[in-house]
């Protein structure tokens, strides 16, 4: 812990360091008395509703940190929130936590298609190309009913780069091309982007391609199984015609097909040292349409999606086994603006997903069919008082192994309200109970028969309360929140008729998020930490006895600043990226106190005048050479467990070319 304190200390010292020599400076050539002018930090097209209620726990990815992790991973995506965790070194073994649920229990979406499909539980369900995101947004344990089915935890949105944003004004076609290298690893990345518009038409295609050995970690140890080979694939286009009407397709792909950790998410175990490393071949895949009006009327402003998303997680050892799961999904709503202050938006969707494991001698599905309808009221129903309610029905079937078949209606309901109190200060609060239904399991689990008996479907309470402050670029915030999974699925292997069993747990999360930062004129800071405790049956949760459904996090802290010097075309910042040491009280073999840590990044952009559309990126990540296991890894409070540890102090140079 000492350790921990002097490495913050010093981190907070170099990165304050920079600030009051350079944006202090900047900002006493200002009169003191003037209002800054906002720093725009997020940009999420088609968001009709980004200043209601029920957007009180959002979260928006801002544009520079999706901008910084174009040629890294999703734990950079998400490095400006502590409330929002990233666990696992190499991109298959990324798991996102958002307030210690796990990802899979919120509804995700990559524009509009529904993703989460199970895959192996030693890898994500949910590996994403950072370079291909233009936009994300987080509602944290409160989703409206307009969002999706199974939103147990909140949802996830994410927003792909398209023809239309990159073009400047009076363009028609353009391209980037972007190349990077990173020492630890020889990690080297090359991207190619091309974008054209004409006559309402646009079209975008993105490939690239990552290579390299085995990362090491802090104090220089070799973690095999992590080197980069990385393919991602894009192509999107639209048409707009000249009344507004706005059509939309795009299809995705992610490949990463190389030695992995044998079991990927973990560094090893030392019961098994043989088992070091083995072969995954996994490909992702996304396809979507939509279908929007542009020049929305009080009674006509519509969205229509249709989306289709496929995980393809094929190890060959043990019994060449592969898993496919994949989810089809469809959505038709519309928004009813009665007036400036009052909307409704109502619909219907649906989804079918299939979970399918194929083995030398298995070849085993589960699926779930959902219909759903849904209505969502905002309104603004008194001067600064907004109000958000809503409510969905959900129709699901469930196919299991061995010919079992269950059906199940379900309910949810949501409100959410914000009040402010004086200029800049808002109170928000908010409450959601959502049917969740039957989930499907991992297919690597489908090697053997399963027993349904007690199969109950699952269903989650959500609260939150907080305040808001923003004031000439100053800005606070806090809130707390529980969320609560009722009969979330679990499983035990009855070694009698040696079959798997369904296992009802309920699980919570609880913990509060607190935020601070300033945007000055050419810069910006901010500061978040949040805290959160996992339980699972009432008791203390383990990192195993809450697998797929949450994580025991503690306090972990995120700090980000930047500054630009206009006159040389040169931005300088940094980030502080930490957690203290939290032992989850979990009893049994989880009695290992998770381990602190700091890490420090810095960072430096360069965009000469004299090349235009040249942009050359320095970054000096993990300087203090932090040998460490980020919080949301999976293990780290098992001895029994050595934990995939990420990358020690690494050196990258990314150019871009916009041409």
């Amino acid at each position: 812990m000492k350790k921990l304190r002097w490495q913050l200390l010093v981190s907070v010292c170099v990165l304050n360091g920079a600030y009051f020599s350079t944006g202090a400076a900047a900002q006493d050539s200002v009169d003191a008395s003037e209002e800054l002018d906002p720093v725009v930090v997020y940009s999420f097209n088609n968001d009709r509703f980004a200043v209601a209620a029920d957007r009180n726990t959002s979260i928006y990815v801002s544009r520079q940190a999706i901008e910084a992790a174009e040629m890294g991973t999703l734990r950079d995506v998400f490095a400006e929130d502590a409330s929002v965790t990233v666990g696992g070194g190499i991109p298959i073994a990324q798991k996102i936590f958002v307030n210690g649920v796990d990802a899979l229990n919120l509804n995700m979406t990559i524009e509009g298609a529904m993703q989460n499909n199970r895959a192996f539980h030693h890898v994500t369900a949910n590996a994403i190309d950072p370079a291909l995101l233009r936009a994300v947004r987080v509602d944290a344990g409160i989703a409206a009913a307009d969002s999706g089915p199974n939103a147990l935890g909140g949802s996830i949105a994410f927003q792909l780069i398209d023809a239309l944003d990159l073009l400047e004004d009076g363009e028609t076609m353009g391209g980037k091309a972007t190349l990077s290298f990173d020492t630890n690893g020889n990690t080297f990345s090359q991207a190619l982007t091309g974008f054209a518009e004409h006559n309402g038409f646009d079209i975008l295609a993105f490939a690239k391609n990552a290579k390299g050995q085995d990362y090491t970690s802090g104090g220089d140890w070799e973690i095999p199984g992590t080197g980069a080979n990385l393919q991602t694939g894009l192509l999107k286009g639209g048409y707009t015609s000249d009344t507004g009407h706005r059509f939309e397709v795009s299809g995705m792909m992610l490949k990463d097909k190389e030695e992995r950790p044998y079991r990927a998410n973990i560094g090893s175990l030392p019961s098994k040292p043989n088992d070091t490393t083995r072969l995954y071949d996994t490909t992702r895949k996304s396809f979507s349409f939509r279908y929007e009006h542009l020049e929305p009327t009080d009674l006509y402003d519509p969205e229509v999606v249709i989306g289709f998303s496929e995980s393809n997680i094929d190890v060959p050892e043990p019994e060449n086994s592969k898993g496919t799961s994949n989810t089809l999904n469809g959505k038709l709503a519309n928004t009813f603006h009665f007036s400036d202050l009052t909307s409704f938006t109502g619909g219907f969707d649906f989804y079918r997903k299939t979970s399918t494991y194929e083995g030398a001698s298995d070849d085993s599905t589960e699926a779930a069919n959902n219909f759903g309808a849904f209505g969502q009221v905002r309104s603004e129903v008194l001067s600064g008082l907004e109000v958000s309610v809503g409510a969905r029905v959900d129709h699901q079937t469930f196919e299991g192994i061995s010919d079992f078949d269950t059906k199940t209606t379900g309910a949810s309901g949501n409100a959410s309200v914000s009040y402010e109190l004086v200029d800049g200060f808002k109170l928000k609060a908010g409450y959601a109970n959502v049917f969740g239904g039957y989930a499907l399991e991992d297919n690597y689990l489908f090697w053997t028969d399963w027993d349904y008996t007690g199969f109950k479907p699952s269903r989650a309470q959500n609260v939150t309360a907080g305040f808001e402050f923003n004031r000439q670029g100053l800005s606070f915030s806090g809130n707390v929140f529980k969320t609560e999974i009722k009969n979330a699925r679990g499983e035990k292997l009855n070694r009698g008729p040696f079959k798997y069993e369904v296992v009802n747990k309920d699980v919570t999360t609880k913990g509060f998020n607190l935020s601070a930062g300033y945007n000055w004129l050419s810069g910006s800071a901010k500061l978040t930490y949040s805290y959160t405790e996992a339980e699972v049956e009432g008791s203390e949760a383990s990192s195993y006895s809450v697998i797929d459904l949450a994580a025991p996090l503690g306090q972990v802290i995120a700090f980000n600043v930047s500054h630009t010097f206009e006159e040389y075309d040169l931005t300088f910042g940094g980030d502080i990226q930490g957690a203290f040491d939290y032992d989850t009280g979990a009893t049994g073999d989880s009695d290992r106190i998770l381990e602190g840590y700091a890490v420090v990044g810095l960072f430096a952009e360069y965009e000469p005048e004299q090349i235009d559309g040249l942009k050359l990126r320095f970054d000096a990540k993990n300087i203090f050479d932090e040998d460490y296991s980020d919080r949301g890894t999976y293990g780290g409070d098992y001895t029994s467990i050595e934990t995939l540890r990420e990358p020690g102090r690494s050196f990258s140079l990314t150019a871009n070319y916009r041409f």
